[in-house]
């Protein structure tokens, strides 16, 4: 299989490339190991653990690095000796060594929280200072080669018919709605049983004058109690700082 991309550069034919690109074998198959028989992977189990086989020493080329306790390890201990751990980070502190960097450093100029920490007519000189002399860049080196004609000249693109028909709009009128016969109505006053008339309510008006009282007078001893708390507070701030 050809490794080639599906973009728009595979469009168009490379005719300066006349290199035959290497073809890349892909197996999307699943592992033989999942088709084995129940009994095969039972007996290969057996043998790994009776007879393991042996593998040469393994070769690490990375540094080892002392992380200290592993997590597992922190987790498992009695809480009161992560207690006297944190006591004794806060006392005497462990003494790090310097931190060994083997990146190259970059240089990426102002950073954002620097540039958002100056005043307003610093960045406003900055901006009338970038469109006044702007600042010269070096040109752009591009990797990646042009494509003249992304669409190949053998393509008719045409538009939508809904795009090009200009009709006036239909609007259809609506169903008439069926007649309702016109029923008759019962004018006649319709006696209720004597026991479900209910007495007219009595007071009203009294009852909830009572209720709004009582309210206002619990809101008024709660609001005064919050400003003599307030005002004691503050009382006891002066003496404090005196």
């Amino acid at each position: 299989m050809s490794y080639r991309s599906n973009a728009a550069e595979a469009w168009v034919p490379d005719q300066q490339s006349t290199v035959a690109q290497p073809d890349i074998p892909l197996d999307l198959l699943p592992p033989p190991s999942l088709t084995q028989p129940l009994w095969r992977s039972l007996a290969g189990n057996l043998r790994d653990t009776f007879a393991p086989e042996k593998l040469p020493p393994l070769e690490l080329t990375s540094r080892p690095l002392d992380v200290g306790l592993l997590l597992g390890d922190r987790l498992r201990l009695p809480w009161f000796r992560t207690v006297f751990t944190n006591i004794g980070d806060v006392i005497s502190p462990d003494t790090l060594p310097p931190l060994e960097l083997e990146s190259r450093p970059v240089d990426v100029g102002e950073l954002i929280t620097d540039q958002l920490s100056h005043f307003w007519w610093g960045s406003l000189l900055r901006n009338l200072a970038d469109r006044v002399a702007p600042e010269t860049q070096p040109a752009l080196h591009l990797t990646a080669k042009p494509i003249l004609d992304i669409i190949p000249k053998s393509w008719i693109l045409l538009p939508l018919w809904s795009e090009v028909v200009d009709t006036p709009k239909v609007f259809y009128p609506d169903k008439p709605k069926p007649a309702d016969a016109v029923r008759p109505v019962n004018l006649q006053p319709v006696a209720l049983p004597a026991e479900k008339r209910e007495a007219p309510p009595t007071q009203l008006t009294s009852a909830d004058l009572l209720r709004d009282i009582r309210r206002s007078r619990i809101r008024q001893r709660i609001w005064i109690g919050l400003a003599a708390a307030q005002v004691l507070y503050m009382a006891a701030m002066a003496l404090g700082k005196l």
